[in-house]
């Protein structure tokens, strides 16, 4: 009771109570944007590391096959036959019994939807035959690139980084 005689009511009124249930979702509809677009950056920024990574095992699979490292045919690329390749190694030509490795294991591509796929098919490959406009797998891995036909937060396609 109060002074004059009053019971002091506590807690907050139905008003207070919309009020504040209306700032907190204010708040999370600023809030969730703004998460979606930090995943999605990270997730680019893995698929740029991704990319960055195989593409330098490839081309230092072609650097090896350019200095007889690798033992090819005339009429091969000198490209690793297979991202597997990248992995598992190849025979030495230069120390015989030895191996090259150019990875230690071949990363998913982040925007891949399904989980049950391995991550070598994750990418889409290129053969050193087929265009650029037109990458189509082949005899050998030129290239990679992301199978997913989303836009980056750039605008540039996934598939075309």
């Amino acid at each position: 009771m109060t002074a004059s005689g009053k019971v002091a009511m506590k807690g907050f009124s139905f008003i207070e109570l919309l009020a504040s249930v209306a700032i907190m979702g204010l708040l999370a509809s600023v809030a969730l944007p703004l998460a979606e677009t930090t995943v999605r950056r990270q997730k680019e920024n893995e698929l740029r590391t991704a990319l960055r990574d195989i593409r330098q095992g490839i081309d230092a699979y072609k650097a090896a096959s350019i200095n007889g490292k690798i033992a090819k045919r005339a009429e091969e690329s000198g490209y690793p036959k297979t991202l597997e390749e990248l992995v598992s190694g190849v025979d030495d030509a230069s120390q015989p019994g030895s191996k090259l490795y150019f990875l230690r294991r071949i990363p998913r591509d982040p925007f891949s939807q399904d989980a049950s796929v391995s991550s070598v098919d994750t990418w889409r490959v290129r053969s050193f035959q087929s265009p650029p406009d037109n990458p189509r797998p082949g005899d050998d891995v030129f290239d990679i690139s992301s199978k997913s036909t989303q836009h980056g937060l750039n605008g540039i396609p996934y598939n075309e980084w």
